[in-house]
């Protein structure tokens, strides 16, 4: 699943649970589920994050600079 389908789901599971009208054992199936998609989402923005600084480098001139960069692809 990519990030926006998983940023989808997390929201779609926030407005369930803010309803209040789940049983426990449903609430805390979906908060389960969010919790990893919100970790998934926040390792995937640390990613990008870093894919940019490697990109946007700046050098001892002040000039930026750009790189390829080595990590794995985002998709």
């Amino acid at each position: 699943m990519d990030f926006e389908k998983k940023l989808s789901r997390l929201e779609e599971i926030v407005l369930k649970m803010e309803k209040g009208e789940l049983a426990l054992e449903e609430s805390l199936k979906l908060f389960e589920e969010g919790v990893k998609l919100s970790r998934e989402c926040h390792q995937r923005l640390n990613e990008a994050e870093e894919r940019v600084k490697v990109l946007m480098g700046i050098d001892e001139n002040g000039k930026i600079q750009t790189s390829d960069f080595q990590g794995e692809a985002l998709s």
